[in-house]
């Protein structure tokens, strides 16, 4: 009899998808330029502002949230001051950098929003202000699907995104040798898709461009709920 070799072999690494390369090399190359331009984002957008409030409101104090494609993590410092124990993810090293230089305080890592790295149901609440943009449209039900793995029933998502049909391309920002798409979408497409994905839908927020900002089109808010394992009963239900 001879031996047999049991060992198993190391599996194949998964590809990285070229619309996750793209991203990570557009951000690593505009991160300086980008934090000095958006620094008072949510200064100058006081409904964005009411909007995370609220959504602070509903996960609760001390809630586990994760700011996924926090970039350089003004979004992510403003739901710490709210009271919630957050952490930063973003493909993007030098976004990173930028983040963990502002706010010392936060845990921020490198990862992709596709592949999180939580275990099922760790989080209260999943935050993706504006990260989506650049996922493409047949990607969506992944991510959502991502998105409800991670949160506890119960937890909350806060969706931001640009309403429109049609992408929007970049070339050279800053006149950095680099480009990249980012798709605009509708609320109701989306809110669907979050439906499929197991969500509850708590409230669709659309507000008009703002002049003064020189917004190119409508924002919006979708805030969504895994829904807890039992149900509460209607009012009818208790009393009845």
């Amino acid at each position: 009899m001879t031996d047999t070799d049991t060992t198993k072999p190391e599996p194949t690494p998964t590809p990285t998808p070229d619309f996750v390369s793209t991203t990570r090399a557009f951000y690593d190359a505009v991160a300086e330029d980008y934090a000095e331009q958006f620094r008072d984002e949510l200064a100058a957008r006081p409904l964005e502002r009411a909007l995370v409030a609220a959504y602070a409101e509903l996960v609760g104090a001390g809630g586990r949230v994760a700011d996924l494609g926090c970039g350089p993590g003004r979004t992510t410092a403003r739901l710490a001051s709210l009271g919630l124990d957050v952490s930063g993810l973003d493909l993007s090293e030098s976004m990173l950098a930028i983040a963990r230089r502002e706010n010392p305080g936060i845990r921020f890592e490198q990862g992709s929003m596709l592949e999180l790295d939580f275990p099922d149901g760790a989080l209260a609440g999943v935050v993706s202000f504006y990260s989506s943009i650049h996922t493409p449209p047949d990607e969506l039900p992944a991510l959502f699907a991502e998105f409800h793995r991670v949160l506890a029933p119960g937890g909350h998502l806060l969706l931001a995104f640009q309403v429109g049909d049609e992408p929007r391309h970049y070339d050279r920002p800053w006149g950095r040798p680099v480009s990249i798409d980012f798709e605009r979408r509708r609320p109701e497409a989306m809110a669907g898709l979050l439906t499929s994905a197991g969500f509850t839908m708590l409230s669709q927020t659309v507000r008009e461009p703002h002049a003064d900002l020189r917004e190119p089109a409508p924002q919006a808010f979708l805030i969504a709920r895994r829904p807890p394992e039992t149900e509460p009963g209607t009012v009818h239900d208790r009393i009845s």
